[in-house]
C-alpha cells in the first residue's frame, strides 16, 4: 500500500528558507518607511463576512461574482478576504476609531485569496501591502498616500515604475459618464470580448479595465471621464496634479484608468513596471469617499492603496535586487562526544543572549560532517568542542572565513566573535 503524498493548493505556495528572507527583508522596509510616514499598523482577521465583501466591493465585480472563497457554518456566512480596504473600513466603524479623533493612518500587511486563474504573480493565495488614510477628503490625503506608496518601492531601489493617474469623479460625474459609455460601447457591441458584452449593461466603465486584445482598440475612441467631471471633481483633481507637480512625483494622466472596484470616487491611481511583462501592475489605489458608509458607518472620506508582494518579488528579481542575504550563524559548535553536547547546549542560551546566532550539531555526526555542515551553513565560526577542551577549557576558535584558527576560553568566546 502506498503512502498519500500531500501538496499545496493549486495557485498556493509555500515560502521557504532562502526565500522568506526577502520577505522578511521587505517586511521589515514597510515597517519602518509607515513609521516614518507616521502610520499605523491594524491587523484584521483573513475571515470577514461575505456580505462585507459584497456590499464593499460591489456585487458586480469579479471578485465578489465569481472570485472569492466562501463556505456556511449554520447561519454565518465566511469568506477568505479578497482586498484589504473594506475590512480595514469595517473594523472603523466596529471598534469607533473615528473617536481617536484626527485622521486614521492604517496600514496592513498580509495574505489574501481570490479563485481566479494562477499566473505568474497572480495566486489564489496571495500577499500585498496597503494603507488608508480615513477621515480627510482634501487632495493633500491624496498625495500623501500616493507618497508613501511610492517612498516604499523607491528604497527597494526600484525605479522604473510609472504612476498613472486620473479621476472616476463624484456620483454624479459617474453617472453621466456611464451613460455616455453605454451609448458609444453600445453599437460595438458584437465586436467586444465576452466579458465585456456581459458589462455594458451592468458597469460600462469596466470596459474601460479589460485587458482583452480585442477590446483595445475599441477602448481607445471611448469618451474620457475627465469631459464629464463635475466642477467640485474637476477642481479636486486639479488640485492632486497641482501637489504631486510640487512634490515632484512623476505621473502620466491616464483617463481610461478606473480601477477594478466599486467603491472607488475622484482620485485613482495606479503604479506599473515594465519589468512586469504584460501584466504591469504593481499596486494601486484611490478615494473611495462612500465605502464606511456603504458598511454602515458614517458618511466619512477615505483615500489608500494596496500593492502586490509576490509582483514586487518579480520586478526584484528582474532588476537584480536582493532585499537581505541568508544569513548563516555566527557560531557552530562542532562537538565531539555527548558530554560535549551537552556543554554546547547550556552555553548557546548565553551566547544568544549578547545578541550572536549559534547553533550545533544534533545528530552525533563526525568531526568532518560537522565542518562540512558548518561550511554549507554558511557560518562565520565554529567551536569545537570535546573532553580534553572541557578538561582544560579551551576552545578551538575556527574563522570560517579567514580559515584562522586561534585559543579562546570559554567566557571570551562571545567578546571574540563580536568584535570580529
Amino acid at each position: 500500500m502506498s503512502k498519500s503524498t500531500f501538496s499545496t493548493h493549486h495557485g498556493m505556495t509555500d515560502l521557504l528558507p532562502g526565500e522568506i528572507e526577502q520577505w522578511q527583508a521587505l517586511e521589515a522596509l514597510i515597517h519602518e518607511t509607515a513609521r516614518r510616514y507616521h502610520f499605523q499598523e491594524i491587523r484584521t482577521p483573513v475571515l470577514e463576512q461575505t456580505e462585507l465583501i459584497a456590499r464593499g466591493v460591489g456585487q458586480l465585480t469579479d471578485i465578489v461574482s465569481k472570485e472569492m472563497f466562501t463556505f456556511d457554518r449554520g447561519e454565518d456566512h465566511y469568506v477568505l478576504r479578497p482586498e484589504g480596504t473594506a475590512p480595514v473600513a469595517r473594523a472603523f466603524v466596529q471598534h469607533h476609531l473615528a473617536q481617536r479623533g484626527g485622521t486614521q493612518r492604517l496600514y496592513y500587511i498580509g495574505p489574501f485569496f481570490r479563485a481566479e486563474r494562477p499566473q505568474k504573480g497572480r495566486q489564489r493565495q496571495f500577499h500585498q501591502f496597503g494603507a488608508e488614510l480615513i477621515g480627510a477628503s482634501g487632495a493633500i490625503a491624496d498625495v500623501e498616500i500616493i507618497a508613501f506608496m511610492t517612498a516604499i518601492y523607491r528604497q527597494i531601489g526600484i525605479q522604473n515604475t510609472s504612476l498613472k493617474l486620473n479621476s472616476v469623479g463624484d456620483p454624479s460625474s459617474r453617472e453621466a459618464y456611464r451613460k455616455a459609455l453605454h451609448a458609444y460601447f453600445k453599437p460595438l457591441a458584437g465586436k467586444l470580448s465576452d466579458i465585456s458584452r456581459n458589462r455594458l449593461e451592468t458597469n460600462p466603465m469596466r470596459i474601460l479595465d479589460s485587458k482583452e486584445e480585442q477590446d483595445q482598440p475599441l477602448k481607445a475612441g471611448a469618451p474620457k471621464i475627465t469631459d464629464y467631471l463635475s466642477a467640485t471633481s474637476l477642481a479636486h483633481f486639479e488640485s492632486v496634479r497641482e501637489l504631486l507637480d510640487q512634490m515632484d512625483i512623476p505621473y502620466d494622466v491616464d483617463p481610461f484608468l478606473v480601477r477594478g472596484l466599486d467603491y472607488y470616487t475622484e482620485t485613482a491611481f495606479e503604479l506599473t513596471s515594465p519589468d512586469l511583462g504584460s501584466q504591469d501592475a504593481l499596486g494601486g489605489g484611490g478615494r473611495y469617499d462612500l465605502l464606511i458608509e456603504e458598511v454602515g458607518g458614517p458618511s466619512t472620506p477615505a483615500v489608500g492603496f494596496a500593492c502586490g508582494i509576490e509582483r514586487l518579488m518579480i520586478a526584484c528579481e528582474a532588476l537584480g535586487i536582493s532585499l537581505a542575504q541568508p544569513a548563516g550563524p555566527d557560531i557552530y559548535f562542532v562537538t565531539r562526544g555527548e558530554e560535549a553536547a551537552r556543554w554546547a547546549l547550556k552555553k548557546m542560551p548565553e551566547l544568544r543572549n549578547t545578541g550572536l546566532v549559534c547553533t550545533m550539531d544534533y545528530s552525533g555526526r563526525s568531526l568532518k560532517a560537522q565542518m562540512k555542515d558548518a561550511n554549507r551553513q554558511q557560518a562565520r565560526f565554529t567551536v569545537i568542542v570535546g573532553e580534553q577542551e572541557l578538561q582544560e577549557n579551551l576552545f578551538t576558535l575556527r574563522d570560517m572565513v579567514k580559515s584562522e584558527e586561534s585559543q579562546v576560553k570559554s567566557a571570551e568566546i562571545a567578546d571574540r566573535v563580536a568584535i570580529t
